[in-house]
Formats: C-alpha cells, structure tokens, sequence
C-alpha cells in the first residue's frame, strides 16, 4: 500500500521564528515556510520534515532528529563553537564531558533546540 509514497514526519515547537532562526543559522539546513504557518526542514534526499507550531508544545522526551555526520567529535567542536550545549548522560547511557556517547555503538551526541526538542549527531555508518 505504501510502497512508492515518501513519508515524512514532523515535530511541535512552540515558536516558528525562534525555530526557523535555529535550523538556517545555527545548523546550516535549508528551511521553506509553507501554508499554515509550517516550516518544512529539507533533508538531503529530497525530503523533508515538518515543524510545526503548538501553543500547548511539550518538548519531546525522546530523540526528534537524527543527524548522520562524518566525524561526530568535529561536528561537537563546531556546535559549541555556535552556543550549542550537549546534553550530559550517566543512565542507562553513558556521555563524555563534551556529550559523546562513546562505546556503545556508533558515536552519537545529543542536544536541544529552541522548543527543547532532542536533536543528535550520530556517526554515519553508512545506513
């Protein structure tokens, strides 16, 4: 049934200027406002995710966004370089003082954006 469709997904935030201002000028990504008052992320590929506003927004609690990046230490580095702060685990997982996680797996560090929505880098094994 759904063999040919491109899905997509999207997330709540409870401000679309501070978000579009977020995504463009901290992470770099294209960002297109669409009808409605949307915000639509372009993701290599050609998809996209839709953010979207909610006046009753509730940070998501669990990841949002997956970025795969080359080097996850030097994608950290470049973030906190911008203002980005990483988030700090000790359970079940286990991060680093700059917010790797290392050990587990592929490295992966996660932060927040405006809304309080958990975003990671994640080192690109070729999925």
């Amino acid at each position: 049934m759904f063999t040919n469709t491109k899905a997509f997904g999207g997330f709540s935030v409870d401000s679309l200027h501070d978000a579009r201002i977020f995504y463009t000028e901290v992470l770099g990504m294209e960002v297109e406002k669409l009808p409605l008052g949307i915000l639509a992320l372009k993701i290599s590929g050609g998809s996209q995710i839709m953010i979207y506003p909610k006046t009753n927004h509730e940070p998501a609690t669990y990841t949002v966004l997956n970025f795969p990046v080359k080097d996850v230490e030097k994608t950290v580095d470049e973030l906190i370089a911008k203002g980005i702060v990483f988030e700090q685990y000790v359970e079940p997982i286990k991060t680093d003082e700059k917010g790797i996680c290392r050990g587990a797996g592929p490295l992966v560090a996660w932060f927040k954006d405006p809304a309080g929505n958990i975003l990671s880098v994640v080192q690109d094994i070729g999925i």
